[in-house]
Order: structure tokens, then C-alpha cells, then sequence
């Protein structure tokens, strides 16, 4: 399922549920085995949110990649693996700006890709 976050003040941020689950329950919403089909951050929740997420990404191992070891021939930039940090940035950066602003962040399930 794709679930598309809304800001009054930034573009729309597209994600699949996979990835959107735990980047939404390390902003402190409860999802359980199931994104629910709307829901929303209000501006007293964002900086809760920001912080649950930062959280995430510190203890978040970084990727395993193999551009440390010399031995071994670098990885062609789409081969590499994607980490927390690379997919919940545009979430962040949106939870961000819109605190900064003062406006709430919402979600939906789309219906249709």
C-alpha cells in the first residue's frame, strides 16, 4: 500500500507501508499490524516526533556496504542498501518545516497506484 503525507507548507511525501510503518511508530504512533488508512500529526506532535524519529536513526545500524573495504570492488550506487536515515528524510524534513511553520502533517492510504 502507498500512504501520501500532506503538509500545507511542503510537497507531498510518498512511501510505501512497508517502509512507512516503523518510520510512523518511531514518531510515536501506535500502528500495530496495520497502518491506519488516515492520521495525522497535530503541531503539538511534531517535535515529539522529530525527536522519535532522530532517535531511530542513531540507533539504526548503518547499512552494510562494502565501500570500507579496499579489497573488494565499490558497489554501483542503485546496488546499495538503503538505511532509515535515507528513507525517513523526506518524512523528517517535512515534519520539520512544517513545525517550523506551524501547521500539521496528515496521512491516507492511496487508493490506487
Amino acid at each position: 500500500m502507498l500512504i501520501t503525507f500532506h503538509s500545507k507548507v511542503v510537497a507531498e511525501v510518498l512511501m510505501l507501508s512497508d517502509h512507512a510503518g516503523p518510520i510512523l511508530q518511531a514518531a510515536g504512533k501506535p500502528i500495530g499490524d496495520k497502518i491506519p488508512e488516515r492520521g495525522v500529526f497535530t503541531v503539538e506532535q511534531l517535535g515529539p516526533a522529530i525527536d522519535g524519529i532522530e532517535s531511530a536513526i542513531a540507533d539504526a545500524e548503518p547499512p552494510l556496504d562494502d565501500e570500507d573495504d579496499e579489497d573488494k570492488a565499490p558497489r554501483a550506487a542503485m546496488a546499495r542498501t538503503v538505511g532509515l536515515k535515507e528513507r525517513a528524510f523526506p518524512l523528517l524534513d517535512m515534519l520539520r518545516q512544517s513545525q517550523a511553520a506551524g501547521v500539521e502533517v496528515t496521512w491516507e492510504a492511496s487508493r490506487g497506484w
